[in-house]
């Protein structure tokens, strides 16, 4: 069979198709966005009759995948972490209610966090709405998983969790992927049968339904205990410690050993909830000790009735914060090794290499928005504008980066820069502090979850000025539509669009104005009649359109009407370009006298002539060649 080089998001999704999964739906977010796209490649790729969709919110996208289960068909959601407090709504009802085909739940977990607010555990969020776990350690194993999590799923009719990691999620893995996946049978019964002491059980049969689901899990429990994805690996040594390892952890542990030269019983578990007490518990007997080794958080550990000779997080041993590095796993069982008497080989990684990159003094780079990025001129304005003494709540994508800026103040989640802001206004009107607020939110985030905060806003009078950033894509996790974008998940050209605007009018706006961030002047008009409706005896919010494509997603707009800079020979070094604007490109010369233009990744934006207040970033003329300054 021949093999393709596959992510773990993309060995999911190939795992999804090959059992039949008919709906998958998904909000876009680091680290989970491949599944979904992969999904589509796979179901064009073996032209299977499935329904993909990037929903407007992950509790949208759940009850779509849902409502599909329940209509007996196979589905998945897929989202990250933070995205599953989106939808824990359905997520913990679903527990209740059941399902008829089988339907995962695809949380993408970030330890670290690499890219997410927090590092939070999806397996605690499970364990609280009592939905079965599937935690795997590689791309393989995760599409192999998915069969298993379909069958648990309908053999108790119950919704299931697969849950990956970062480090699996961008994991790349050889695979075998076959050239034809065969005839594609129609699901049977796949109709929608009405059933309401189930689908829409009142409070006093949810009960009922609670009672049916402990049942359940404990018969997943027993079903655990002789799953052949937990598995004891070195059984047969004698030794009185173990390991007891999850997910990414558990090969990170076996790599570990090896390197450590030392062998030593190590319990695998691929089903981290519910535990399988009875299997735990015979692999602890006559072990001293015990390391588990998981992540983010103690999933595993909590479930362990005698935790006396555990040595992990809650314990302290392991830390209880940040990603399970390789260098982490092999320095704590390095040590809990040698602290048992067991010799053990020096480790490969060399902390005076280390030393010595520290030692450089090299100065960090922060990520910064892209050469070109129409939110960079957006704040640049706003900073112009209303000054450092005016609040800016932000929000959650790639504007984040306005912190670089000083037009970010606070950011919490999705939609919240909304409502910090309708809090601050509020707050604000409480103790006579009459400062300015201008909000942040990209186009995206506004469809998620910025609509209803805005019609609280309005309703209740609050004022301030609100600009949604749109560059008309989800630019931070790969360009995926919006309910905004003319095409769906598939590629076709079907989608119904729905203006911003006229979503904002809806919401009771009585100001609104759409203007392109790159004509600063313009722009900064705008924000100033914005502001002076907030101020209006019959004002209130005020909202103003950034409306300009993501270069990247679009460079259209940008090659019509290119403005090439240069730097001219007066400029000298006084950084404020570079601190307030900054732009990749602009970069300081080596002896720091100056700044030059990188044309390397300048895109011809022509937005740093406003930045330079001195005059001497000035557009080039076509007759005037790139001096070696830029």
């Amino acid at each position: 069979m021949p093999t393709d080089l596959l992510l773990g998001n993309e060995a999911i999704a190939l795992g999804l198709i090959e059992q039949g999964c008919r709906v998958a739906t998904a909000y876009p977010g680091t680290p989970s966005s491949e599944i979904l796209a992969g999904f589509v490649k796979f179901k064009k790729r073996y032209a299977r009759p499935a329904y993909a969709e990037w929903s407007t919110n992950e509790k949208v996208a759940f009850e779509i995948a849902l409502a599909a289960s329940w209509a007996g068909l196979r589905s998945a959601v897929a989202m990250k972490q933070v995205g599953l407090n989106v939808a824990a709504d359905p997520f913990f009802s679903a527990a209740y209610t059941g399902v008829r085909g089988g339907f995962i739940v695809i949380p993408a977990d970030d330890p670290g966090p690499q890219s997410s607010q927090t590092e939070q555990d999806s397996r605690m969020l499970a364990m609280s709405a009592k939905v079965p776990v599937f935690d795997p350690s590689s791309p393989a194993e995760a599409r192999a998983m998915v069969a298993h999590a379909y069958a648990l799923s309908e053999r108790f009719g119950m919704p299931v969790m697969l849950r990956p990691t970062t480090r699996l999620c961008h994991a790349l893995q050889s695979l075998s992927v076959a050239d034809d996946l065969g005839q594609d049978d129609a699901p049977p019964a796949a109709r929608f049968r009405k059933d309401p002491l189930r689908w829409t059980a009142t409070p006093k049969l949810r009960y009922r339904l609670h009672l049916e689901l402990n049942e359940k899990l404990h018969k997943v429990q027993q079903f655990f205990e002789t799953s052949p994805l937990n598995a004891v690996f070195d059984e047969a040594q004698q030794a009185r410690l173990g390991v007891i390892a999850s997910g990414v952890a558990a090969a990170l542990a076996q790599q570990a050993l090896r390197e450590l030269g030392v062998r030593v019983p190590l319990l695998k578990i691929g089903t981290p909830y519910p535990l399988p007490h009875g299997l735990v518990e015979r692999f602890m007997a006559g072990k001293d000790q015990v390391v588990v080794l998981e992540e983010p958080d103690a999933c595993i550990e909590l479930q362990i009735d005698d935790r006396r000779k555990v040595l992990g997080r809650l314990e302290g041993s392991v830390p209880n914060a940040g990603e399970l590095t390789p260098e982490r796993v092999f320095d704590l069982l390095g040590r809990v090794l040698q602290q048992a008497g067991v010799h053990v080989n020096a480790s490969r990684f060399e902390p005076e290499m280390q030393r010595l990159v520290d030692d450089l003094g090299l100065p960090p780079r922060r990520p910064r928005l892209c050469p070109g990025c129409s939110h960079r001129s957006a704040f640049f304005a706003m900073k112009r504008e209303f000054g450092p003494k005016a609040i800016y709540p932000g929000d959650i994508g790639c504007y984040t980066l306005g912190t670089n800026l000083r037009a970010v103040d606070t950011f919490v989640d999705m939609g919240a820069a909304v409502t910090m802001a309708d809090g601050l206004f509020k707050a604000g009107r409480l103790v006579g502090d009459d400062r300015p607020i201008v909000a942040t939110i990209g186009d995206s985030t506004f469809l998620h979850s910025g609509i209803v905060p805005l019609m609280n806003a309005v309703h209740t009078r609050s004022r301030f000025v609100l600009v949604i950033l749109d560059n008309h894509t989800t630019a931070m996790t790969g360009f995926q539509p919006t309910a905004e974008a003319d095409y769906l998940a598939n590629g076709s050209q079907d989608a119904h669009q729905i203006p911003i605007p006229d979503l904002v009018r809806a919401c009771g706006v009585q100001f609104i104005e759409v203007t392109d961030p790159y004509d600063q002047e313009s722009f900064r008009r705008t924000l100033r009649r914005a502001h002076q409706h907030t101020q209006d005896p019959q004002g209130g919010v005020a909202v103003v359109v950034a409306d300009r494509p993501c270069v990247l997603y679009d460079p259209e707009p940008l090659r019509e009407h290119h403005i090439p800079v240069i730097i001219t020979e007066e400029c000298d070094g006084c950084r404020y370009c570079l601190e307030a604007f900054e732009c990749p490109a602009l970069v300081l010369h080596l002896d720091g006298s100056r700044v030059d233009l990188d044309e390397r990744i300048c895109v011809d934006c022509g937005q740093c002539i406003d930045a330079c207040y001195k005059g001497f970033i000035v557009p080039r003329m076509p007759s005037q060649e790139v001096t070696e300054h830029g």
